[in-house]
């Protein structure tokens, strides 16, 4: 019985939060400084990738420079070369799609 007690007195406290609620009012200013910080962050992180992708370049130049006609050397070299490509890509179409879709945010909600 006592372990029954415990039970619903539990089960009362968890329950009764959801009922006991406070208004919350969204905040309506310093949207432009998120936007900013975030657009130096994507910036940023597109730079970054850049110069991944271009030292992926040069290692995989290097290696295709240096395979003496070795076979599975040059086709390491290829796939490197290849990845580091579509890396850059997808960073760059990255890139491009974040700018189309805060240039559309920015005329939607008159930013």
């Amino acid at each position: 019985m006592l372990r029954k007690t415990k039970e619903i007195i539990i089960l009362y406290v968890l329950f009764s939060s959801l009922f006991i609620y406070s208004n919350a009012y969204a905040d309506s200013g310093n949207v432009g400084q998120i936007e900013s910080f975030l657009k130096n962050i994507i910036t940023a992180v597109a730079g970054l990738s850049g110069l991944v992708a271009t030292g992926f370049f040069i290692v995989g130049g290097f290696r295709y420079i240096t395979s003496s006609g070795n076979p599975q050397h040059l086709d390491r070299a290829k796939r490197t070369i290849i990845y580091s490509a579509a890396g850059l890509a997808i960073t760059i179409g990255a890139f491009v799609l974040s700018n189309i879709v805060t240039g559309m945010a920015n005329s939607a909600f008159g930013g």
